[in-house]
């Protein structure tokens, strides 16, 4: 099992950037694959970016591509989200995810608000 703490988010002014991070229990990250995701008010939680446990794979919505990078240090437990070019309608709490064997484990999530 795996535990996991987000930090990073926050306010922002619209055209920002923030930095989330994921710090993970546990000395198995590494064979974990990880992702972001987000949910707004009265939405559906939703996929951002994924990544492979090795991180020689990553995927992203296409809402944010160009604008996120999902990367991660195994060495450090710890996965990230640089977060460029933010838009108001990047506003929502982000949650970090990780899978493995059909099991999946969640943050308590990170508030980021862009304003306009």
């Amino acid at each position: 099992q795996v535990q996991l703490v987000e930090s990073g988010g926050g306010l922002v002014q619209a055209g920002g950037s923030l930095r989330l991070s994921c710090a993970a229990s546990g000395r198995t990250f590494s064979t974990y694959a990880m992702g972001w995701f987000r949910q707004a008010p009265g939405n559906e939680r939703e996929s951002v970016a994924r990544i492979t446990s090795t991180g020689g794979g990553t995927f992203y919505a296409d809402s944010v591509k160009g604008r996120f990078t999902i990367y991660r240090d195994n060495a450090k437990n710890t996965l990230y989200l640089q977060m460029n070019s933010l838009k108001p309608e990047d506003t929502a709490v982000y949650y970090c995810n990780a899978r493995l064997l059909g099991n999946n484990y969640w943050g308590q999530g990170t508030q980021v608000t862009v304003s306009s």
